[in-house]
């Protein structure tokens, strides 16, 4: 009994790939609406957009430029010990 439920599932979750597939293939294809349909959905997605305040925009902009700031002075610190420790092995046999 279990095999069979087993089987089922499998039957039922081929099925479902196929209408994916099938779907995916029929959304793919052009639709017609022409430019006036296409900037009237572009209007409807455009007011669903939930945009951030001008608090949260600086707020992230901070984050932003700090972490910036750290990277880079993470990099220049990484950069000049790997430059010493280059400059130190080729310095060894003189």
């Amino acid at each position: 009994m279990a095999k069979d439920n087993a089987k089922e599932t499998k039957a039922s979750k081929d099925t479902e790939k196929s209408q994916k597939k099938s779907n995916a293939k029929a959304g793919s294809e052009k639709k017609k609406g022409g430019i006036k349909q296409y900037f009237k959905e572009l209007r409807a997605e455009m007011k669903k957009v939930v945009w951030p305040t001008k608090k949260q925009v600086a707020n992230n902009t901070g984050v932003v430029l700090v972490v910036m700031a750290a990277m880079g002075l993470f990099l220049f610190a990484v950069d000049t010990g790997l430059g010493a420790a280059i400059q130190a092995l080729l310095n060894i046999g003189r």
